[in-house]
């Protein structure tokens, strides 16, 4: 019989990894396998990127992400509900920095390097589409039928970070960025083996290339494991907070749980202790077979009861499809014929090579029309998208207007 959120317990450490954490803490013990800093790897060998006391290894990939412009464009990038005027509804800007606090914790009490965690967390969706993983999906369909070829956000954040902005961040930054994707539940996550730039490389491309790659991807450092877990964490219990606010949900009673809660803050305490519970001191990231077991189910529940029903794109996916399929279509034949008033030139290609590190216009433009196109139409936030849409299309029938602050007032 499943019990109530006001009924699961909250869960306590146990008291022998309890005790081995204070000691550790107290001796200045890490985790064995624990990422150095002094192994950190990049793609240049730029002094710039040597680490010092004031800006050690993965606190210069926190600052590199930070200062890009596609982290600014987080805020206005949908986590779940598009088309919504309301503060109160999480972003993908939220997101990131939740699952950034969830993973420091886990990794703290496991004795991991929390700056790379951070990296991870906070660079892990800079690929993301607008409107969320339906964008994800409409953008990913409109690239396959002209290339064969597949698009996916954590690929694309790899792509961001390595070859759009170039910023020089590290390897285990961008393996961590690339194996987070959070839809694949696993009880234990064991490392990859990526330990060269080449072998990174090689799996984005083969990401691209086949879509049933992502499924086999493994984070090659402890760090990047918990960054993959917290990612599931940080959206179960948020995403029911925003459909209460929303009003999609009454309660959170249409939920179950025997193990790990229903609200958020269950969620967050209950899988945290279980996962340090079950990987203190070993070589991977577990949880027990219960947490486990309530883990998929809450998933799952969340699809029947919000994704479903009222998420992605607030009931407008066929709308929003058809949106994307026709600024595909313009802005591919605009780079073809190198129809420089286009804003995929304007906003996209100037802006881009005036504040990427050595990208050359011409070597960009070379890469073909259809990864301008998906590279542009990947970087717009929600806000943005609709905008363009409406110049590109001013008498389409197809805009979505968004619910706007005083909808319940009339």
């Amino acid at each position: 019989m499943s019990e109530t959120s006001q009924t699961v317990p909250y869960l306590t450490l146990d008291p022998e990894v309890e005790a081995a954490i204070r000691a550790d803490r107290a001796a200045g013990r890490a985790h064995p396998l624990r990422f150095d800093d002094a192994d950190v790897a990049r793609r240049e060998a730029n002094p710039h990127d040597e680490a010092t006391l004031t800006r050690p290894a993965f606190a210069r990939d926190i600052e590199k992400i930070l200062n890009i412009p596609a982290y600014n464009r987080y805020a206005d990038k949908t986590q779940v509900f598009s088309f919504v005027q309301n503060d109160d509804i999480s972003r993908r800007g939220l997101h990131v920095q939740l699952v950034s606090r969830i993973a420091r914790g886990i990794g703290g009490l496991l004795g991991l390097n929390g700056e790379l965690i951070e990296a991870i967390a906070l660079g892990h969706d800079v690929g993301h589409t607008p409107f969320g993983h339906a964008g994800e999906r409409f953008l990913s369909r409109c690239y396959h039928e002209r290339t064969g070829r597949w698009f996916n956000h954590n690929v694309h954040s790899v792509r961001v970070l390595d070859a759009l902005y170039r910023r020089n961040v590290s390897l285990q930054t961008l393996d961590g960025v690339l194996c987070h994707n959070g839809e694949f539940a696993q009880q234990e996550l064991r490392v990859g083996d990526v330990s060269t730039f080449a072998q990174l490389d090689g799996l984005v491309e083969a990401c691209a290339s086949d879509e049933r790659v992502i499924g086999t991807l493994r984070p090659s450092t402890l760090e990047g494991c918990v960054v993959r877990v917290s990612d599931m964490i940080a959206y179960l219990g948020k995403d029911r907070q925003d459909a209460l606010a929303m009003g999609v949900l009454d309660s959170l009673d249409v939920f179950e749980s025997d193990y790990i809660g229903v609200d958020n803050a269950r969620i967050i305490n209950n899988l945290t202790v279980d996962i340090v519970n079950h990987s203190y001191g070993t070589d991977r990231i577990a949880m027990s077979q219960e947490a486990f077991a309530d883990l998929k189910r809450a998933k799952r529940q969340n699809y029947e009861e919000i994704y479903l029903k009222e998420g992605m794109v607030d009931g407008a996916e066929n709308v929003v499809e058809e949106m994307f399929a026709e600024m595909y279509a313009r802005l591919i034949d605009d780079v073809r014929a190198g129809d420089e008033s286009s804003p995929v030139f304007r906003h996209h290609v100037a802006r881009l090579t005036a504040t990427s590190r050595d990208l050359d216009a011409a070597a960009y433009l070379a890469e073909g029309p259809d990864q301008v196109v998906v590279d542009y139409l990947a970087s717009m936030t929600d806000g943005y998208f609709t905008a363009l849409h409406d110049h590109l299309f001013p008498r389409s029938g197809r805009a979505v207007a968004p619910r706007g602050y005083c909808f319940d007032l009339d």
